[in-house]
């Protein structure tokens, strides 16, 4: 790696509760790892041990319906309460519904990131992400700085299935 690079990873960990998480570590979501085509490495804020806990992903449209706005937070609490951690994309909607019933039933949830750690979309999901750090973490497989493209879409999505043993 690039002299830049790799000092750019070296300030990111120096930071609190900032990781990185290669393939080979014990830390790396083990569905993930055996997923087609996994990252190499991952880019974590906030609490390692959420990758580790059985997970289900909840994701879905970004303009709901009342009603799918109100299930994915009751299904999502419902799960974490079961002993499960939540895991989405941190987009509006359904996405972040189902962060936000996560966190309500006080179990892990895991925001997946389409572009660099460092860089929250929608901007109005800051505080959100905040509160998703202190009680499980954010994942990117970009390093910090990395513009949200929509080709990255796709690939933060297939990292969100990656984790988790199921899908709603």
């Amino acid at each position: 790696l690039p002299s830049a690079k790799l000092e750019q990873m070296q300030q990111f960990t120096q930071q609190p509760d900032c990781h990185i998480v290669t393939i080979a570590d014990a830390h790396y979501p083990p569905l993930l790892r055996t997923a087609i085509c996994p990252p190499w490495l991952l880019y974590v804020k906030g609490q390692l041990s959420a990758l580790s806990v059985k997970s289900c992903a909840i994701v879905g449209s970004r303009q709901p319906s009342a009603s799918a706005f109100e299930w994915a937070f009751r299904f999502a609490k419902q799960l974490g309460e079961a002993g499960l951690a939540i895991v989405s994309g941190l987009a509006i909607g359904v996405d972040g519904q189902a962060h936000r019933g996560a966190l309500a039933s006080l179990s892990p949830t895991i925001g997946v990131l389409a572009g660099g750690i460092d860089i929250m979309y929608p901007k109005r999901h800051q505080l959100l992400a905040e509160r998703i750090q202190e009680q499980g973490c954010l994942v990117s497989e970009h390093p910090p700085g990395t513009l949200i493209l929509p080709f990255r879409f796709p690939q933060r999505n297939r990292i969100l299935t990656g984790i988790a043993a199921g899908l709603l």
